[in-house]
């Protein structure tokens, strides 16, 4: 689970350039700032979270919804 999490987060942060979104800036910021494996590390973190979050109390995704 944790390989397809990083997978997907590398994935989201190389189509984040050009994307207006809070979660594609916070990640593009955290890239400059830090390496982009951790970038991608931290974006495959808040992922898992908010899965869980969303299993936890039946919700949908809701992007204006996450905090970045």
């Amino acid at each position: 689970m944790r390989t397809l999490l990083i997978h997907g987060a590398r994935s989201a942060l190389r189509a984040a350039p050009g994307k207006t979104d809070r979660l594609s800036r916070w990640v593009l910021a955290l890239a400059e700032r830090s390496h982009p494996n951790v970038a991608a590390t931290a974006l495959a973190n808040k992922m898992a979270r908010v899965a869980w979050a969303m299993l936890r109390h039946g919700t949908n995704y809701e992007p204006e919804g996450v905090v970045a």
